[in-house]
């Protein structure tokens, strides 16, 4: 059983490798500097007083597919259809004088995904935001977290503007996608590779 069980990961491997789209992580511009440890990556950019990370993780960050809709229509010999990775991710605004970060939680609506052409919808949106001190790594639950389904939209809208004025918007929040989809798509490879080997062990 494990001899084909290897041989299947072996051939699985070399077809993820032909689809794979990117050999390195592609960047996202705007001078973020990516650092990834293991399946979390943060994008690190500092402006004018102030430090702005995105952290993110790939794990659970594709969503379902509905799988009983393509299992009649897809033909044998078609391609799946692309996987995307569309991760929650956190944006921290550190400021240098303040002993605060403004956190912001923020998420890809599922239903968002794929409806271009209507310019005005944003394709990420704001769950939460939290002050929490900075350089803490436990964030406290005592402090008070907004919810963003009950927020006056005006002030819904200044909160998209200012991580817009930071360089997190549509086109970064695509760039995310696409470099989350290649680094989720390359712990992918690792892991089928890792598991080769664990099952040729004897």
């Amino acid at each position: 059983g494990d001899k084909a069980f290897a041989q299947f990961l072996t051939d699985e491997i070399k077809e993820e490798k032909k689809i794979q789209k990117h050999k390195s992580l592609p960047k996202v511009s705007g001078g973020w500097e990516l650092e990834v440890h293991g399946t979390e990556a943060k994008l690190v950019r500092k402006i004018a007083g102030e430090k702005i990370t995105v952290t993110f993780n790939i794990n659970n960050s594709i969503p379902p597919s509905d799988e009983e809709d393509t299992q009649e229509e897809q033909k044998p010999d078609e391609q799946e259809p692309e996987l995307t990775s569309t991760p929650n991710f956190v944006v921290e605004v550190i400021k240098d004088d303040t002993k605060q970060t403004l956190v912001l939680d923020c998420h890809y609506p599922e239903d968002e995904i794929g409806h271009e052409g209507e310019e005005e919808s944003d394709i990420f949106t704001i769950r939460e935001v939290s002050f929490q001190p900075t350089g803490e790594a436990d964030w406290k639950d005592t402090n008070y977290t907004l919810n963003t389904d009950s927020l006056d939209w005006a002030l819904y809208d200044h909160l998209m503007d200012f991580l817009a004025d930071r360089g997190v918007d549509n086109t970064f929040a695509d760039e995310l996608i696409e470099l989350s989809t290649a680094l989720e798509h390359q712990e992918y490879i690792k892991f089928l590779e890792d598991l080769k080997s664990f099952v040729k062990c004897q």
